[in-house]
């Protein structure tokens, strides 16, 4: 079983955004959700869904963003 940073995806109403993206992270993005489905029992039909946990999940383990967040000017 791979140790992925993602685990399973929340089904949340959606809020439409347009974006392009490189065909070779889209191609990881696939790649991604075909290792999570397999190891965590469920598929991801659209690996594009696969965005949104991955930016919270960047977001909420990014030290600087929480400093920033907490009003701290030093974001070393």
């Amino acid at each position: 079983m791979a140790k992925l940073k993602l685990g399973p995806i929340a089904d949340d109403k959606p809020v439409k955004v347009t974006l392009e993206l490189p065909a070779s992270l889209h191609r990881d993005l696939t790649a991604y959700a075909e290792i999570l489905g397999r190891d965590g029992g469920q598929s991801v039909a659209d690996p594009v869904r696969l965005i949104v946990p991955m930016l919270e999940r960047f977001m909420a383990t990014d030290r600087g963003f929480a400093k920033a967040r907490r009003g701290k000017s030093d974001l070393r």
